[in-house]
């Protein structure tokens, strides 16, 4: 992927402009017969009959005009659930927060940029009823291709010049708050002070979507990112990993997440508080954490982060107050990317929201997944991933 993506900056960086939209051309089986009627006779001896074997179908049975969702395996309508979903950018520094209708995604990418801070990507199907949605902020080239993992049009305010060329490549779906159309999309409010004042609304990507003639119904053979358990069943995590304080390792916003017993979710903090939505005014949670390590370097001497979205590497998946090593792969730069068990089988998260943790390979150190005293098995957590990634090569 570092090839590809050199080889788009900079043979197409010097020639390309600035521009928001890129169009994209894009029965049941027979029941058994009854057994025959047998005559019996004195003479006769009554025959054995033998049942036919009654096994429960594994297919899960959705309530009719509901859809299994994409992005959470719960159900929605399917008007839903079968549009295209968004990606939001969403600025993440201490005067950017709390962010507004981020409680609308169902799943969350955190990722670092220049100078230790993160971004976040909110990748929502159900957006409909959000007048206010951000603040939003610039692209970096990575959230390109996490966005287009789940098929997702990708929204915006800006863009470093490495993400330029890759924006304008017809796979790419985009809205940028610096095209010719911004007023119809994005707006400014005046609580906060420019760039952490932008905004969007559903009505605002309705209107830049009908802009750009872009699609919202789902690629063909677009058949989602994660597997999802049946509803109302849990995946219950194997091994002796507690999973009730989980640390990213973030320097700037030192995030964290808290598990409560009782309702099974993950409750998201930085900055040292609750992180909130500002809409709902509710502390955020998720039902799945995955860490994901990547490797890195960096573009140039101002910070720009190249950081690997397709080069196989290990994480952390966790739910239910357990954790256990994965590896991670995409098969394809514009398609989903995959987690691994140290079997090589992928996993299957609980039904619900998730928060994707993008964490720089090299500093995987500060990333800490404990019980609530701080304890992890006698294998460590380091070793644990190593042991995983090592076993699960061979399926590459």
């Amino acid at each position: 992927m570092k090839k590809v993506k050199f080889l788009l900056v900079f043979g197409l960086i010097c020639s390309v402009f600035l521009s928001g939209c890129r169009k994209k051309e894009e029965s049941a089986p027979s029941a058994p017969e009854k057994e025959p009627t047998v005559q019996v006779t004195e003479e006769a001896k009554e025959p054995e009959v033998i049942e036919p074997n009654e096994t429960e179908s594994d297919e899960e049975i959705i309530p009719e005009g509901m859809v299994k969702s994409y992005l959470t395996g719960e159900y929605v309508d399917e008007a839903i659930g079968r549009r295209r979903p968004v990606a939001f950018m969403m600025n993440n520094i201490q005067a950017a927060v709390p962010q507004a209708g981020i409680a609308n995604a169902g799943v969350v990418y955190e990722a670092p940029v220049e100078g230790s801070i993160t971004r976040l990507m909110a990748v929502m199907e159900d957006y409909d009823q959000l007048e206010k949605i951000g603040s939003m902020r610039s692209c970096r080239d990575y959230y390109i291709f996490y966005a287009a993992g789940f098929d997702a049009i990708y929204v915006h305010y800006g863009q470093s010049a490495y993400a330029l060329p890759i924006l304008e490549l017809p796979e790419v779906n985009n809205l940028s708050g610096l095209a010719s159309y911004t007023d119809s999309v994005f707006y400014r409010t005046s609580d906060r002070k420019a760039p952490h004042n932008a905004y969007t609304s559903f009505e605002g990507v309705q209107k830049g979507i009908e802009i750009c003639g872009y699609s919202q119904e789902y690629a063909d053979d677009y058949d989602g990112s994660y597997t999802f358990a049946k509803v109302g069943e849990t995946v219950e995590l194997p091994g002796n990993w507690n999973a009730q304080i989980v640390k990213p390792g973030y320097t700037y916003n030192q995030p964290w997440f808290e598990y409560n017993e009782s309702d099974g979710l993950y409750y998201r903090y930085q900055y040292g508080d609750p992180q909130i939505d500002e809409l709902t005014q509710e502390q955020l949670s998720y039902r799945n954490i995955l860490i994901q390590f990547s490797s890195w370097r960096n573009y140039d001497e101002n910070g720009y982060l190249n950081i690997d979205v397709d080069e196989p590497g290990d994480g952390i998946f966790i739910t239910g107050g357990k954790a256990i090593p994965v590896t991670w792969k995409k098969h394809t730069p514009w398609g989903p990317t995959y987690y691994y068990d140290s079997n090589g089988n992928e996993i299957t998260l609980n039904t619900g929201k998730t928060w994707v943790c993008i964490v720089q390979d090299s500093y995987r150190e500060n990333t800490s997944v404990t019980d609530r005293e701080g304890f992890t098995p006698p294998m460590g957590q380091s070793a644990q991933i190593q042991a995983a990634a090592e076993a699960a090569d061979t399926e590459y």
